[in-house]
Protein backbone atom coordinates (compact mmCIF):
# COMPACT_ATOMS: atom_id res chain seq x y z
CA UNK A 1 0.00 0.00 0.00
CA UNK A 2 1.12 3.54 -0.71
CA UNK A 3 0.97 6.70 1.41
CA UNK A 4 -0.28 8.72 -1.57
CA UNK A 5 -3.46 6.60 -1.54
CA UNK A 6 -4.39 7.77 1.96
CA UNK A 7 -6.99 10.51 1.62
CA UNK A 8 -6.94 13.55 3.93
CA UNK A 9 -9.92 12.06 5.82
CA UNK A 10 -8.02 8.85 6.60
CA UNK A 11 -9.69 6.69 3.94
CA UNK A 12 -7.34 4.21 2.32
CA UNK A 13 -8.26 4.63 -1.36
CA UNK A 14 -6.61 1.27 -2.08
CA UNK A 15 -9.57 -0.36 -0.27
CA UNK A 16 -12.25 1.67 -2.06
CA UNK A 17 -14.45 0.07 -4.69
CA UNK A 18 -13.85 3.04 -6.99
CA UNK A 19 -10.13 2.25 -6.95
CA UNK A 20 -10.43 -1.55 -7.15
CA UNK A 21 -13.10 -1.97 -9.84
CA UNK A 22 -11.70 -2.82 -13.26
CA UNK A 23 -13.67 -0.24 -15.26
CA UNK A 24 -13.80 3.51 -14.62
CA UNK A 25 -10.97 3.09 -12.17
CA UNK A 26 -10.33 5.96 -9.76
CA UNK A 27 -6.69 6.88 -9.12
CA UNK A 28 -7.24 7.94 -5.50
CA UNK A 29 -8.20 11.09 -3.64
CA UNK A 30 -5.03 12.96 -4.49
CA UNK A 31 -5.36 12.29 -8.24
CA UNK A 32 -6.69 14.88 -10.71
CA UNK A 33 -10.35 15.79 -10.22
CA UNK A 34 -11.55 14.24 -13.49
CA UNK A 35 -10.40 10.77 -12.38
CA UNK A 36 -12.42 10.71 -9.14
CA UNK A 37 -16.01 9.72 -8.40
CA UNK A 38 -18.33 12.72 -7.92
CA UNK A 39 -18.65 12.05 -4.18
CA UNK A 40 -14.88 12.39 -3.77
CA UNK A 41 -14.61 15.41 -6.06
CA UNK A 42 -17.22 17.23 -3.95
CA UNK A 43 -15.54 16.37 -0.64
CA UNK A 44 -15.21 19.41 1.63
CA UNK A 45 -12.62 17.66 3.84
CA UNK A 46 -10.15 17.79 0.95
CA UNK A 47 -10.67 21.57 0.80
CA UNK A 48 -10.00 22.14 4.52
CA UNK A 49 -8.24 25.49 4.96
CA UNK A 50 -6.56 24.49 8.23
CA UNK A 51 -4.98 21.43 6.59
CA UNK A 52 -3.88 23.48 3.57
CA UNK A 53 -2.44 26.29 5.72
CA UNK A 54 -0.35 23.81 7.71
CA UNK A 55 0.69 21.70 4.70
CA UNK A 56 -0.76 18.50 6.17
CA UNK A 57 -1.32 15.57 3.81
CA UNK A 58 -4.02 14.18 6.12
CA UNK A 59 -6.19 15.48 8.96
CA UNK A 60 -4.19 13.37 11.45
CA UNK A 61 -2.40 16.32 13.13
CA UNK A 62 -5.66 18.22 13.68
CA UNK A 63 -6.73 18.58 17.33
CA UNK A 64 -10.45 18.34 16.73
CA UNK A 65 -12.22 16.53 13.87
CA UNK A 66 -14.61 18.75 11.93
CA UNK A 67 -18.31 17.98 11.60
CA UNK A 68 -17.81 16.65 8.07
CA UNK A 69 -15.17 14.18 9.22
CA UNK A 70 -17.31 13.10 12.17
CA UNK A 71 -20.28 12.50 9.86
CA UNK A 72 -18.15 10.51 7.40
CA UNK A 73 -16.68 8.49 10.25
CA UNK A 74 -20.12 7.69 11.66
CA UNK A 75 -21.37 6.55 8.26
CA UNK A 76 -18.32 4.37 7.58
CA UNK A 77 -18.43 2.80 11.03
CA UNK A 78 -22.10 1.88 10.57
CA UNK A 79 -21.90 0.65 6.97
CA UNK A 80 -18.33 -0.62 6.52
CA UNK A 81 -16.87 -1.22 10.01
CA UNK A 82 -14.09 1.31 9.39
CA UNK A 83 -13.34 4.44 11.38
CA UNK A 84 -11.65 7.32 9.60
CA UNK A 85 -10.95 9.00 12.94
CA UNK A 86 -9.27 5.83 14.25
CA UNK A 87 -7.23 5.62 11.03
CA UNK A 88 -6.06 9.20 11.53
CA UNK A 89 -5.22 8.50 15.19
CA UNK A 90 -3.01 5.57 14.17
CA UNK A 91 -1.26 7.77 11.59
CA UNK A 92 -0.78 10.54 14.17
CA UNK A 93 0.37 8.25 17.00
CA UNK A 94 2.40 5.63 15.10
CA UNK A 95 3.23 7.12 11.70
CA UNK A 96 2.20 6.46 8.14
CA UNK A 97 4.38 3.39 7.60
CA UNK A 98 2.92 1.64 10.65
CA UNK A 99 -0.60 2.49 9.44
CA UNK A 100 0.10 1.16 5.94
CA UNK A 101 1.48 -2.11 7.34
CA UNK A 102 -1.55 -2.45 9.62
CA UNK A 103 -3.90 -1.88 6.67
CA UNK A 104 -2.00 -4.42 4.58
CA UNK A 105 -2.57 -7.07 7.25
CA UNK A 106 -6.13 -6.12 8.19
CA UNK A 107 -7.55 -6.01 4.67
CA UNK A 108 -6.16 -9.26 3.23
CA UNK A 109 -8.54 -11.96 2.08
CA UNK A 110 -8.18 -14.95 4.43
CA UNK A 111 -8.80 -17.33 1.51
CA UNK A 112 -6.51 -16.03 -1.27
CA UNK A 113 -4.45 -13.20 0.26
CA UNK A 114 -5.66 -10.48 -2.13
CA UNK A 115 -6.46 -6.98 -0.87
CA UNK A 116 -10.18 -6.73 -0.17
CA UNK A 117 -12.58 -3.84 -0.68
CA UNK A 118 -14.03 -2.12 2.37
CA UNK A 119 -17.26 -1.49 0.45
CA UNK A 120 -17.93 -5.14 -0.45
CA UNK A 121 -18.63 -8.29 1.57
CA UNK A 122 -16.60 -10.56 -0.67
CA UNK A 123 -13.05 -10.67 -2.00
CA UNK A 124 -12.78 -9.08 -5.46
CA UNK A 125 -10.38 -11.84 -6.52
CA UNK A 126 -11.80 -15.13 -5.24
CA UNK A 127 -15.31 -14.04 -4.13
CA UNK A 128 -14.81 -15.49 -0.62
CA UNK A 129 -16.82 -13.82 2.17
CA UNK A 130 -14.58 -11.42 4.08
CA UNK A 131 -16.74 -9.66 6.68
Amino acid sequence: MKAELIAPCGMNCRLCYGYIRPRNQCLGCRAPEDSKPQSCSNCKIVMCEKRAENGWQTCAPCDTPCRRLKDLDKRYQAKYHMSMIENLAVIRDHGMQFFLQQQEEKYRCPACGAIVCVHRDECPSCKAAVW
